[in-house]
């Protein structure tokens, strides 16, 4: 009998759809056929795999009202949302369609006449990746489109909760011309997936995003056979308000930063840190504002959507029951809505005043609505009190005054800084962290790197 995943809405709790599970048999099979269609597709002209990457570019923007969908239903993310992230997910592959035609390399001069010395970059080889269910979308094409435009074939294991998307992406990839044996999917086991992926000599290169523990492990499994690796790991970022702050900006910008998708992103402000001299301002406008945004399914014009699943769900509630044994107090929110027999869990946008180190929320990447608020006096203790974490993905910090900016900007020990932008992402720009947080970036001119190998060639003549 047939494995299958079965797919449900996070909303309503509703089956959508049952996914076949790939054995490890099929898995190795494609794994061959990926390393035999590298052969030829690394061999192929970059204006020829710009202009397949265009294509399906074009194609997801023809279906952008069928993914929105897709995704809503086994995301649970509002439609705004989803429609948001299916054009920031095409972008990625309209980006690296362009960059697959700046794969450089030079001429070194040489130190003797009768020598000529070439630089050249290749493709690193068969690429194996794992993705989130958070942005079903933008994850795969993140890595799926560098990879391509540099001339490797990719193969990607989506999260279980959120197949669907990866399957249609795929699917018009194709539909665009990329061979099928170029890019293709597999739906399995996530920990056996996982070795088997960092076993196999014939991948060369793992991408994961995903927890910090997971990434640690699968950097370990991949030593033996010497992969490049690239982790786009946990975060705990902070959100740093001057005494210089601009108060509007920063309480709408903190709102789009923490509530996005429920709060279920990496790069989440997981921890606000007010200034104690605008801190009663700050708490009253920002919790007035949270308590405006509206709960509820992904397809009824709301603001936050469901928790993707009741694992997610216990860690949230555990984090928020925490901080209120130890004596926060909340200032908006606080309730639950939750149906373990139809299997749907969400969490009201919840704001945290008088909030201490001694608390789990301080430590523990939370992913949900949940905003814990505490104060300092001066800005080195904001960033000691930033600092003070493992992780090091993304930061955000609001003032008005440029030289305490730099001052901040130059001294928080993360890979992406906000500065007044609670937005920060871009596909031209390179995102990843540092310590904990993950090896390598993607996006921007940098995101092709991962995926290609230098090659020194040294001509006597």
């Amino acid at each position: 009998m047939t494995n299958v995943f079965n797919v449900y809405n996070p909303g309503t709790g509703d089956y959508i759809a049952s996914v076949e599970q790939d054995t490890l048999q099929t898995i190795d099979e494609k794994i061959h056929a990926s390393h035999t269609a590298f052969l030829s597709w690394s061999k192929t002209s970059a204006a020829e795999r710009s202009d397949l990457l265009r294509k399906w570019y074009s194609l997801m923007l023809v279906n952008k009202k069928e993914l929105t969908a897709l995704i809503t239903a086994e995301n649970g993310k509002p439609l705004i949302e989803a429609e948001g992230e299916v054009l920031y997910a095409a972008g990625y592959i309209e980006w690296f369609a362009e960059e697959a035609k700046r794969v450089y390399g030079r001429t070194i001069p040489a130190s003797t006449m009768d020598k000529r010395m070439l630089v050249t970059r290749e493709a690193v080889g068969p690429v194996a990746a794992i993705t989130p269910w958070n942005f079903p979308a933008a994850m795969i094409t993140r890595k799926a489109a560098p990879a391509l435009a540099a001339g490797c074939t990719f193969i990607i294991k989506p999260a279980p909760d959120t197949p669907l998307t990866a399957i249609r992406l795929v699917e018009l990839a194709h539909e665009a011309g990329i061979p099928e044996d170029v890019i293709q999917y597999v739906n399995a086991d996530g920990e056996k997936t996982g070795k088997l992926f960092t076993e196999h000599p014939l991948i060369r290169k793992i991408s994961f995003t995903g927890s910090t523990p997971v990434g640690k492990q699968l950097i370990k499994q991949s030593a033996d056979t010497v992969k490049h690796v690239s982790m786009e790991l946990g975060g705990h970022a902070p959100l740093i308000v001057d005494e210089y702050a601009d108060i509007d900006r920063a309480v709408k910008q903190a709102v789009a930063s923490k509530f996005r998708n429920a709060g279920q992103t990496c790069v989440c402000a997981n921890r606000l840190l007010v200034h104690s001299s605008v801190k009663e301002e700050f708490i009253h406008r920002f919790s007035e504002a949270v308590s405006q945004l509206t709960v509820g399914v992904g397809t009824e014009n709301v603001d936050i959507g469901p928790i993707i699943n009741k694992r997610g769900f216990e860690k949230i509630v555990s984090q928020l029951e925490d901080a209120k044994k130890k004596g926060a107090s909340i200032r908006a929110g606080g309730s639950y809505n939750q149906d373990d027999e139809k299997g749907y869990y969400f969490v009201h946008p919840t704001v945290l005043d008088q909030v201490t180190t001694d608390m789990d929320i301080m430590h523990e990447e939370t992913f949900g609505p949940v905003a814990p608020i505490t104060t300092y006096t001066n800005i080195d203790e904001a960033i000691g009190l930033a600092n003070d974490t493992p992780y090091g993905l993304a930061a955000y910090f609001f003032t008005e005054n440029y030289r305490r900016g730099l001052y901040i900007a130059e001294n928080l020990k993360y890979g992406i800084i906000g500065w007044n932008d609670g937005g920060p992402s871009a596909v031209q720009a390179p995102f990843g962290g540092m310590k904990e947080s993950g090896v390598g970036r993607e996006g921007g001119i940098e995101g092709i790197e991962p995926y290609l190998e230098t090659k020194y060639i040294s001509i006597g003549i």
